[in-house]
């Protein structure tokens, strides 16, 4: 069939996109590598189509199908997606991702390359043309085109050579792929997506979630984008989760199961009345989390598994909590996060909670027990301060705490948050003995970067700060606001504030951390503080040191400017600050900085991680856990052009089935 066949059976909709399809995850060298495939005439691979009735067909965008039999894409979506959003300079109706990835694709009449719109490079030089305008406008515009072209003295007879070109450019859309077929009556939901799963078995299977979605939206088929919606509103308010995450918080409303299986048979009324009380549920947690802990944004959010276990005991208490419940649940939350509880197998472990709350015996009080007995104790010691870097566990805990305790900022002396007024009042992570300091007196950089050495102060003030040691600025914070330096746990001994004893201040403020952590828990706890009973495990000096993390400020910034330039490229960021935690203990093994644990194109390229400074401990646990490391951003962007796009523009030139990431 023709692509400009297919391309009208999108337009007129004989062609659309099944609803269990992800969306276009292509960039834009993998849409430059299709045309370069598709000028010189190589191969592309053809399409997998499955032809069913519209009456009963799912699929997805706001399109209206042909009466009869259509045919939906099970192979073929990102090729025949980036195809439609160049020739008709638009996304089709389906289109669900970033139409920056086809947008602007230019081609050199001299060099017959493709290129996407640089206007530095490009502006002055007529060579270059607009595939979409060109190809909208169709042989007109190429009469046009040309005839100007001929006009232009430095081009001349020229435009002879380049008017073949044109053609053959235009010539794309007259290219045949192969369509093969999946019909029959036989041929249900089930059957097909294990056929599209067969298919693209060298690529990204679909997950256990997007199985249960894919049946959910088999029956209603507007349930993915009312998630989506909700899922973009919590992004807006800092928090970052997905759709296996919303759809595990609607199962155990609906089911009171963690796994997704026992969504299959449900009716998607009730679907539906779950999402709406799910998200109800969730809000509410949201905002219990931020306005009783502070935890108010995703850097800081570290129990997310955690939350549909609260949404489920909030269900079976009718949405309504009194003040006792209400602080009990936040203790657990917070308690799981700190101590890792869903940092293993995740599914089990929401398993074994969730039986926590049901049945005669079911209460906050067995779930408690049941991460107890689990973890070896609920208190808090100064050891498990020892920690270091950013993404530490205890460091949200230093966050809830400063957030808790209304600690003050040591310039303005005002009470801290998220999201202050004024560009120089964000919140940003003090070292209270500066780097520089430490560094050059020999301190190790997990000593440098130790949580205890962390606080958290507005971007004004700590510019203010500088490099200078806290015998120099301490006095002057105390002097001008007496008190701010105890509102963030400083040691008022004097003689600690010198360098030369700032081993014994990240001690003291350890046990100022721990004394003040007890305290905020028991006050969650209403008198019950049997809960913060010695530890049957000790956080000691023996204790295994957790390896790697972002170690300051600078460091993030390099990790975040990496995954912007990766999302620049029409691919997903990494995930920062990412918990490697022993699978049956859930203790925190190491923390890896930018990772990528199912590769850049998920499925497709193997797992990947970005480590900046760290040590050979670091590498061997990342590469022991399968992760392909590199140790700069340099090299990881040279991997990303050699191996990650070169691969997706191979893709068109080859026509795999796998790369497609339908």
């Amino acid at each position: 069939m023709k692509i400009s066949t297919i391309l009208d059976h999108i337009d007129n909709g004989h062609m659309a996109l099944p609803e269990f399809q992800r969306g276009y995850v292509w960039g834009r060298e993998q849409v430059r590598g299709l045309f370069t495939s598709l000028y010189k005439r190589h191969p592309v691979g053809g399409l997998l189509v499955w032809a069913t009735e519209a009456k009963s067909a799912k699929y997805r965008g706001d399109g209206t199908l042909a009466p009869g039999v259509v045919k939906l894409l099970l192979d073929g979506q990102q090729r025949m997606t980036s195809l439609y959003g160049v020739a008709r300079g638009k996304p089709p109706t389906f289109f669900d991702g970033n139409a920056q990835a086809f947008t602007g694709l230019r081609f050199h009449l001299e060099d017959k390359s493709f290129e996407f719109w640089q206007p530095v490079k490009m502006r002055d030089d007529p060579l270059w043309i607009d595939v979409s305008e060109l190809i909208v406008s169709g042989q007109a515009g190429s009469e046009k085109l040309i005839e100007e072209l001929s006009q232009r003295p430095e081009i001349g007879m020229k435009a002879v050579k380049y008017s073949s070109r044109i053609s053959r450019l235009l010539g794309i859309l007259d290219i045949d792929l192969h369509v093969e077929e999946v019909t029959g009556e036989d041929k249900t939901l089930d059957v097909v997506v294990d056929i599209f799963n067969k298919v693209n078995s060298g690529g990204t299977k679909l997950s256990k979630g997007d199985l249960a979605l894919a049946k959910i939206c088999a029956e209603w088929p507007e349930a993915r984008n009312q998630m989506k919606t909700r899922l973009a509103a919590w992004q807006k308010a800092g928090y970052d989760f997905n759709l296996d995450w919303l759809l595990r918080s609607v199962n155990t409303v609906l089911t009171g199961e963690a796994k997704f299986s026992y969504l299959e048979d449900q009716p998607p009324e009730a679907v539906q009345e779950a999402l709406f009380k799910a998200t109800k549920h969730i809000d509410k947690c949201l905002n219990l989390i931020d306005g009783r802990l502070g935890l108010d944004h995703a850097r800081v959010f570290f129990g997310r598994f955690a939350v549909p276990v609260m949404v489920r005991f909030l269900e079976l208490q009718g949405g309504s909590l009194d003040e006792t419940e209400r602080d009990k649940l936040l203790f657990w939350f917070a308690q799981a996060g700190m101590w890792g509880r869903y940092s293993g197998s995740t599914e089990s472990f929401i398993d074994r909670d969730l039986e926590c709350l049901e049945g005669a015996n079911g209460s906050l009080d067995a779930l408690l027990e049941e991460l107890r007995l689990w973890h070896g104790g609920l208190r808090i010691e100064p050891g498990h301060f020892r920690g270091w870097s950013l993404g530490a566990r205890f460091y949200p805990v230093l966050y809830m705490l400063t957030r808790m305790g209304e600690a003050r900022d040591w310039g303005t002396g005002i009470p801290l948050r998220q999201g202050m007024l004024g560009k120089m009042s964000n919140l940003e992570v003090h070292h209270i003995f500066p780097k520089a300091q430490l560094y050059k007196r020999d301190h190790s950089r997990a000593a440098v970067n130790a949580i205890a050495n962390f606080c958290l102060l507005t971007k004004d003030t700590n510019l203010s700060i500088s490099d200078r040691l806290p015998e120099t600025y301490f006095p002057e914070v105390e002097k001008k606001h007496p008190g701010a330096l105890a509102s963030q746990w400083i040691p008022m001994d004097e003689d600690l504030w010198r360098a030369d004893r700032y081993e014994d201040f990240l001690e003291a403020r350890r046990e100022l951390l721990a004394e003040e952590a007890n305290r905020r828990f028991s006050a969650l706890l209403h008198g019950e503080d049997h809960w913060l009973a010695e530890n049957a495990r000790h956080a000691s000096e023996e204790t295994p040191v957790v390896v790697g993390g972002i170690s300051g400020i600078e460091e993030e910034e390099e990790l975040l400017a990496v995954n912007t330039w990766i999302e620049e490229l029409g691919l997903k960021g990494g995930e920062l600050s990412y918990d490697h935690a022993d699978e049956t203990t859930g203790e925190q093994v190491a923390v890896f900085d930018l990772v990528w644990p199912k590769g850049i194109r998920e499925g497709l390229t193997e797992p990947v991680a970005l480590l900046l400074n760290e040590g050979e401990r670091t590498l061997e646990i990342a590469n022991a856990a399968g992760l392909r490391c590199f140790t700069s951003s340099d090299a990881f962007k040279s991997y990303v052009m050699q191996e990650v796009i070169a691969d997706g523009a191979l893709a068109g030139a080859f026509g795999s089935a796998a790369t497609e990431h339908a």
